[in-house]
């Protein structure tokens, strides 16, 4: 194996289920999720040399697999009606040697707009930093700290309502 082949081995084997987390969290459905992954890791392999240069090559993955993902849903939006591209399809992805997430979280996160979830599932999921999530989205950095304010606020909303109450006694 070549040092090449090598070190996107390693990084595929590091990064694989960490870029499926936050692109299904992204765009809500498993299946897309699944697809726009390996085609954007397969787009990272044919420009390996260019990708690994990259200052953060996961964020370069999963811009990759989100523009994958608002391409395929600009060529079928046509022939999808708009009631489904609003409820998510498919669980959380099983990854392998992940932790579980709570499903209800991942409702949650569906009923935020896409841009939030974006944000969410780069700068939580991934943990980037503000700067590497605004250059992953083509964003400002201020833009990425509005939207996940927002989206925290949202979601620390649903879940206290969500929460059931306790009772003493």
């Amino acid at each position: 194996m070549s040092a090449q082949q090598a070190s996107f081995a390693e990084f595929y084997a590091q990064t694989r289920d960490d870029c499926l987390r936050a692109v299904f969290a992204s765009i809500g459905d498993r299946q897309a999720a699944e697809d726009c992954v390996a085609e954007a890791f397969a787009r990272a392999w044919a420009s390996w040399r260019k990708v690994s240069a990259h200052p953060v090559p996961r964020a370069w993955v999963i811009r990759t697999a989100l523009n994958l993902s608002v391409s395929s849903w600009r060529s079928r939006r046509r022939e999808v009606a708009v009631g489904e591209l609003t409820e998510p399809r498919g669980g959380w992805p099983p990854i392998s040697g992940s932790q579980d997430t709570d499903s209800g979280i991942m409702t949650i996160l569906a009923g935020l707009p896409l841009r939030q979830r974006q944000v969410v599932a780069l700068r939580v999921f991934l943990d980037l930093d503000t700067a590497a999530t605004a250059q992953a989205l083509g964003i400002a950095p201020g833009t990425v700290t509005a939207h996940l304010a927002r989206a925290t606020s949202a979601l620390r909303e649903q879940l206290t309502h969500a929460a059931p109450e306790e009772h003493d006694g």
